[in-house]
């Protein structure tokens, strides 16, 4: 994760970093939620995230997500 404090975070930016990451395409990612690309493309724009689909993504791309929001959340105090 980059060094991004929490107001800057970008959950959808950050899952269109991992899937880069591991070298995995859209219409991969698009396939195991499942959706449509396009709404992968909706996902990327997005600041915050349902957590029920954010589960999906974390099991899709083997990145726990939450782990991340978890520190995040930590360093700020917990409110």
């Amino acid at each position: 994760m980059n060094n991004n404090t929490e107001r800057d975070f970008h959950i959808g930016g950050r899952i269109r970093e991992v899937l880069a990451e591991r070298g995995l395409t859209v219409d991969w990612l698009a396939c195991r939620i499942p959706c449509e690309r396009s709404n992968v493309y909706n996902i990327f724009r997005r600041e915050t995230i349902d957590a029920g689909l954010l589960f999906c993504i974390s099991q899709a791309l083997g990145h726990d997500f939450f782990a991340e929001l978890s520190v995040m959340l930590a360093r700020s105090g917990g409110h």
